[in-house]
């Protein structure tokens, strides 16, 4: 029987699967007490690699779908390495990082993408502290990837 995140993310109708395997030499997870740490996600949905660079061919509402996606990415660690979403207790941290120009200034709103998605399927659990930053590339070409740090029981 699903629990309230699962019924949550149905509603929304956000459908998570397992996770990929690492590309390189890590782990996609560690526990150290109640906290989670989980390795960078990229942008990436039923299609592949969501690849692009924001202030050249990618625009502010392109790269907010694609942080939405490394939220779906983060939510299906944060399942394999509780069992239950209902165990989250808080998504305490968020790096972003957005592959872009050096003038790109938008950062934080394509970051939003990830966050709002995970306001929507956690509610106050889901506000989080974050950094948003650009990069001159990501993995694969990939537009964004994000990592984050969660509490649970």
């Amino acid at each position: 029987m699903p629990g309230t995140i699962e019924k949550r993310l149905a509603e929304l109708g956000v459908e998570i699967g397992t996770p990929a395997a690492p590309a390189a030499n890590y782990v996609p997870t560690v526990r150290t007490g109640n906290l989670v740490f989980i390795s960078g996600q990229v942008s990436q949905d039923a299609s592949g690699l969501i690849k692009g660079k924001l202030g050249a061919d990618m625009s502010v509402e392109d790269g907010a779908k694609a942080a939405r996606s490394c939220a779906i990415r983060l939510i299906e660690q944060m399942k394999m390495a509780t069992g239950d979403l209902d165990k989250v207790k808080r998504v305490v941290k968020l790096l972003g990082m957005v592959n872009s120009t050096p003038d790109f200034p938008d950062h934080p709103k394509v970051v939003n993408g990830c966050s709002d998605l995970l306001v929507e399927v956690f509610g106050d659990k889901g506000r989080h502290a974050r950094s948003a930053v650009g990069v001159v590339n990501l993995p694969f070409g990939v537009a964004v990837e994000v990592e984050a740090i969660i509490e649970v029981e």
